[in-house]
């Protein structure tokens, strides 16, 4: 596959797609297919948003990428097996890049309760919660 590489200004244009309950409905609708890891970073990033210590300029970018994942027009569609989430999952990891710093405990903590209220226990096990080791 091509190198993906997504910058801040690529994905702020899909900031326009974003909206709540599309979010929770792409959720529910492929959680399994997408898998807990990029649901978990997407998590991330959708309670790091509503926080007001997060910059308004991180918050475009995490727009962008959380409306890219919703949105039906990707480099990559969804619906094809296995590679289908790649070009979301690059969105996702560049928002989290740019918004690393404004991660709190708190906000992490709410991104694994999410998680076992979708998932379950099972969900949590499986959780590789060290996006940012190398």
């Amino acid at each position: 596959m091509a190198d993906m590489e997504f910058k801040a200004e690529d994905i702020e244009d899909y900031s326009d797609n974003y909206s709540d309950s599309e979010f929770w409905e792409k959720i529910k609708k492929y959680g399994s297919r997408i898998g807990i890891n990029l649901i978990y970073k997407a998590l991330l990033l959708y309670y790091l948003v509503q926080s007001d210590s997060c910059p308004t300029k991180i918050k475009l970018g995490i727009y962008g990428a959380l409306g890219y994942l919703i949105s039906p027009f990707d480099f990559i569609p969804d619906l094809l097996p296995v590679v289908g989430f790649t070009d979301d999952a690059a969105a996702i990891g560049a928002a989290l890049i740019m918004a690393r710093a404004y991660i709190t405990v708190e906000i992490e903590q709410e991104a694994r309760d999410t998680i076992e209220r979708i998932f379950g226990e099972a969900g949590l096990e499986t959780l590789d919660e060290n996006i940012f080791d190398d």
